[in-house]
């Protein structure tokens, strides 16, 4: 069998086999995230005809924002807790309860006969899905040969979108709702298979194993030690949080209010040009690293989206067809940016509150997203339009690019050094 060597203070070989075990359920276990997201949305119209709700489209739209920010919330403390948990007891059991809790969440959502249930259940996926997103780059980050992590990180973080996309595939082969929400049963195989093959972080049970080590300022979360590198993390991963989902959520109504008749269309072909540019851009991040290293890769990618944004608002009072082109590159760099966002935040904190950190970094900007998206469409009518809007809010891209740029002191480290 072949093996592989991850660099540790001490040399441990890893099969082969282990990593692709590795590689392939926390790829999975992430798309699968991203299709149970977005699933409900989906089959909303369909969940409203079934339980009888309302007739009325008011009301439908405000069940709709209900639901889906109570996801985002659960979403959001799920990051958290999983974090705090997996320091506690291991990557391994909190990534495949993680994944388990979703998988049975998202069943249970089918078989709900009222909003109240359903609703409670969207809440405990998203708690599920949160934890996943954080603990998996955390396993991964930890485990996997330096030489090769940064390339396949990055191809980690594509699985959400993929998963989005597959929403849309699954409501077209399963008509009925209650059926379709049992894609939870995938996940759930996937926890129970992970109890087999994965194995648990070999840098976490060293920590483990160093009692004094536990009580070191260095591994309490909100340390002098941690203070900074949390506060940055949180700006520069919420910067680009907040720009992607903001633009990503009025693109559609950005593009109508270019045109006079209807842009089904060309609305249609600007999501689509966005989520390609979005996963070629996070597939290609661990290569973008290798070839210029992290901080450089990041500069490029806060300046790109800054420069690239404003062209796309500012530049053009009218649809024409260079908008796809611009829309392709802003997206290449949103993408880009997640993938190495994924690679640098675990990275900044010692093993001991590494997931518990990358969980607040990777959250606290998803609580600032939900009023964003809310405030774009307010000031439309203050700012004089969807352009200078959207425009306002790309700004939060200089914010995360300044944060780059002028805290040098903040240096990712290699988990192996940094116990």
């Amino acid at each position: 069998m072949k093996t592989l060597t991850i660099d540790a203070p001490e040399k441990t070989l890893i099969k082969s086999s282990t990593l692709v075990s590795l590689f392939v359920i926390c790829f999975l276990a992430t798309a699968f995230g991203g299709a149970i997201s977005t699933l409900m949305s989906v089959y909303l119209p369909v969940v409203v005809k079934d339980l009888k709700v309302t007739n009325d489209p008011v009301e439908l739209n405000f069940i709709s924002g209900y639901i889906n920010s109570l996801f985002i919330f659960g979403w959001a403390i799920g990051g958290f807790l999983w974090g705090l948990i997996s320091d506690k007891i291991g990557r391994k059991p909190a990534l495949l309860l993680a994944i388990g809790s979703y998988g049975i969440f998202t069943i249970l959502t089918g078989l709900m006969p009222s909003w109240v249930g359903i609703i409670a259940c969207r809440f405990m996926s998203g708690f599920g899905v949160g934890g996943v997103l954080v603990v998996s780059v955390t396993m991964l980050s930890e485990i996997w040969p330096e030489k090769s992590r940064a390339v396949f990180i990055g191809i980690i973080s594509i699985g959400f979108p993929i998963g989005i996309f597959s929403a849309g595939l699954i409501n077209n082969l399963v008509a009925s709702w209650r059926q379709g929400f049992f894609i939870g049963i995938i996940p759930l195989i996937l926890a129970v298979a992970g109890y087999w093959l994965l194995i648990e972080s070999e840098l976490w049970l060293q920590h483990r194993s160093k009692k004094a080590d536990i009580l070191d300022s260095s591994n309490q979360l909100f340390s002098v030690s941690n203070r900074k590198a949390l506060i940055t993390g949180s700006v520069i991963f919420g910067t680009m949080l907040v720009g992607l989902w903001a633009i990503f959520s009025w693109m559609p109504t950005w593009i109508q209010s270019l045109m006079t008749t209807d842009a089904r269309e060309e609305r249609g072909l600007s999501m689509m040009f966005l989520g390609m540019g979005g996963l070629t851009g996070g597939f290609l991040s661990g290569w973008l690293v290798n070839l210029m290293g992290l901080r450089k890769s990041l500069i490029t990618c806060f300046a790109v989206c800054a420069v690239a944004s404003f062209v796309l608002f500012k530049t053009n009072s009218s649809f024409s067809s260079i908008i796809y082109v611009e829309i392709a590159v802003l997206a290449l760099f949103f993408g880009g940016s997640q993938g190495i966002l994924s690679i640098y935040i675990p990275l900044l904190f010692p093993t001991g509150v590494r997931a518990s950190a990358t969980g607040v970094c990777f959250n606290i900007g998803r609580i600032f997203t939900a009023a964003v998206v809310f405030f774009v469409g307010a000031l439309v009518t203050a700012l004089g339009g969807y352009s200078n809007s959207l425009l306002v809010f790309s700004s939060v891209f200089l914010i995360g690019l300044c944060a780059v740029v002028f805290i040098k002191d903040i240096q990712p480290v290699d988990p192996a050094n940094n116990l």
